[in-house]
């Protein structure tokens, strides 16, 4: 069933793209073992991911996620070779993790191997693959070659955007965020993780700042990478785990602040799942509501 007619699709900052308010998150399927132990290797595994990765597409997805690390590169390889036919129909983003000593030309040539393995001549986003930023780690960033590198990467139409990713806010997160020398901001937000952007108190943190500066925002686990459900087995075991998981990413999905949840996805019964999370009329939370304390 093609639900592309009735999906759920937001602007994504300033950056003038319009995606889909979940995106396929690359890491599921690049690295091995990722959240389940299973082997990602496989010729079985690379069939099932691709069917994932086509029906994700014919079902209205449209942001495709990945990094370099994921799985020496098995993530872009896996997308390059199932979003090769469509590239001009979809948001392409990856990511690179900096590291001491990196020049220009060692970022461009890491860059030429990932346009490799994505079959493509560009991507629409390339973001920095943050974890956790200290004071000391932002400064460095930023006074490093990579944001003049960015400009001449854009200039030359090999990336069209560039993008901060953190797995969690920090007053040094903030600091590259007012910047102003990244369009996108992706970052740990969820169920169990709302310290980006807290509803108690208005919304406040890293995420409505982002979306201040004009930000595009997209976030990583949605499904809080399984915490909540372990947490919820350990009380209740016989909950059904798939359905803590959609409720995470409604959660996710509920937040006016953010513009795209990553989710990975492995199957097509995941990707049904989430189309069906993001057809339009789907249920939403009210954050305000269930903040309230009296």
């Amino acid at each position: 069933m093609d639900l592309k007619v009735s999906m759920d699709q937001r602007d994504l900052g300033r950056t003038g793209l319009r995606i889909s308010a979940i995106g396929f998150g690359g890491a599921a399927i690049g690295i091995d073992g990722y959240l389940d132990g299973h082997d990602r290797g496989s010729a079985e595994f690379e069939a099932q991911a691709l069917s994932a990765i086509d029906a994700a597409f014919r079902g209205g997805i449209n942001y495709f996620d990945s990094a370099a690390n994921y799985g020496s590169g098995r993530g872009e390889t896996l997308f390059g070779k199932g979003l090769a036919g469509v590239r001009d129909k979809i948001v392409l983003g990856t990511k690179f993790m900096p590291k001491d000593g990196d020049t220009p030309a060692s970022l461009s040539d890491a860059l030429g191997l990932s346009l490799q393995r994505l079959q493509t001549d560009h991507v629409d986003i390339l973001q920095v693959h943050g974890l956790n930023f200290t004071d000391e780690s932002a400064n460095k960033l930023l006074q490093s070659c990579v944001p003049e590198w960015f400009r001449e990467e854009k200039s030359l139409g090999r990336i069209r955007f560039a993008g901060l990713t953190a797995e969690t806010p920090s007053g040094a997160v903030e600091s590259l965020v007012r910047s102003r020398q990244f369009d996108t901001l992706q970052i740990g937000y969820g169920f169990t993780h709302q310290q980006s952007c807290d509803y108690r108190w208005g919304p406040f943190g890293v995420i409505p700042l982002a979306r201040q500066m004009g930000m595009g925002v997209m976030v990583m686990r949605a499904t809080t990478s399984g915490v909540l459900q372990r947490l919820m087995l350990s009380e209740f075991p016989d909950i059904d785990e798939r359905r803590l998981a959609r409720l995470a990413i409604r959660f996710v999905l509920s937040t006016p602040e953010v513009d795209c949840a990553l989710v990975g996805m492995t199957h097509i019964r995941d990707v049904e799942e989430s189309l069906e999370l993001i057809r339009n009329g789907a249920p939403r939370i009210d954050l305000v509501a269930i903040n309230k304390r009296r």
